[in-house]
């Protein structure tokens, strides 16, 4: 009897499951859940690239999968939400990567460059976590290393306030974080922790610029 083919989270062509919650998210995301993307057209730049975004919402992922419609998004996620054998077959087939956030995770991390290699857009929770306050402040260690070895552009997204019922949750597009300059120094420890204060400095003028729109 022949075996069972493992589920991937990288794949060529968006998986079932992906376009079905994509569909929902779309009637969801524009009725009792408003979403509005500013500066939109930076997500329609041809892939790849990677997003990086505060997480507010478990729902995060599938309301930027909504916003860009015709691209395939990848995600990171902690591996806890894999604990059964259910929940990993699902969070794969919604095409995410879980990772082991507090260790050196090889697969996730070739599963990373192979989302890059395919032309895919990689998004990334750099706080590992969700965290209702907008500051980004604690990065996980890997997400400067993950992006630095993309040498994808790396576009971030802040979101201004968690998902919910009946209330507009924006979310702003970012110019394109440069690092040209610490990939040229090499990625070591010193240039990955001066990318997640490029990342962190971004976000604080983010939050700067919409709380005086």
């Amino acid at each position: 009897m022949a075996e069972k083919k493992k589920a991937e989270a990288v794949t060529e062509k968006k998986g079932f499951l992906y376009e079905v919650a994509r569909v929902l998210a779309i009637i969801l995301f524009h009725t009792v859940m408003p979403v509005r993307f500013h500066n939109k057209e930076r997500l329609l730049e041809e892939p790849p690239f990677v997003l990086i975004a505060n997480h507010r919402h478990a729902l995060d992922p599938i309301a930027m999968a909504m916003g860009i419609p015709k691209k395939q998004i990848v995600f990171l996620a902690k591996k806890e939400l894999g604990k059964t054998p259910f929940t990993q077959n699902l969070m794969t087939r919604l095409h995410c990567i879980l990772v082991d956030r507090h260790n050196a995770d090889m697969e996730a991390m070739r599963a990373c460059m192979k989302a890059v290699k395919m032309k895919k857009i990689l998004l990334i929770f750099p706080e590992g976590t969700r965290h209702h306050e907008g500051q980004m402040e604690q990065i996980e260690n890997g997400t400067a290393l993950i992006a630095m070895r993309s040498k994808a552009p790396v576009v971030p997204i802040y979101i201004d306030r968690k998902l919910s019922f009946f209330h507009v949750t924006n979310m702003y597009v970012g110019e394109p974080i440069p690092y040209d300059d610490l990939l040229a120094e090499g990625i070591n420890t010193d240039t990955c922790e001066r990318m997640n204060e490029r990342m962190r400095e971004t976000f604080r003028k983010m939050i700067r610029e919409t709380d005086r729109a």
